[in-house]
């Protein structure tokens, strides 16, 4: 079983959810949306899983 949304971050998620709006500050919508679509890519190859990838997806889809 594959536990999708488990909190993995800790008391470090505020620092990701900080450094993530950094990232984003200044971007248009659309740099914005290419920088998500960018980091989706990267962590997915993080990953290495293409199954937990495709959970995560579908999980993110509701």
């Amino acid at each position: 079983m594959i536990d999708i949304g488990k909190d993995r971050l800790g008391t470090a998620g505020d620092d990701f959810y900080a450094a993530l709006m950094a990232a984003h500050d200044g971007l248009s919508l659309e740099e914005s949306a290419r920088l998500n679509a960018r980091l989706v890519l990267l962590l997915a190859n993080e990953v290495g899983d293409l199954e937990r990838v495709k959970k995560v997806i579908a999980a993110a889809k509701g």
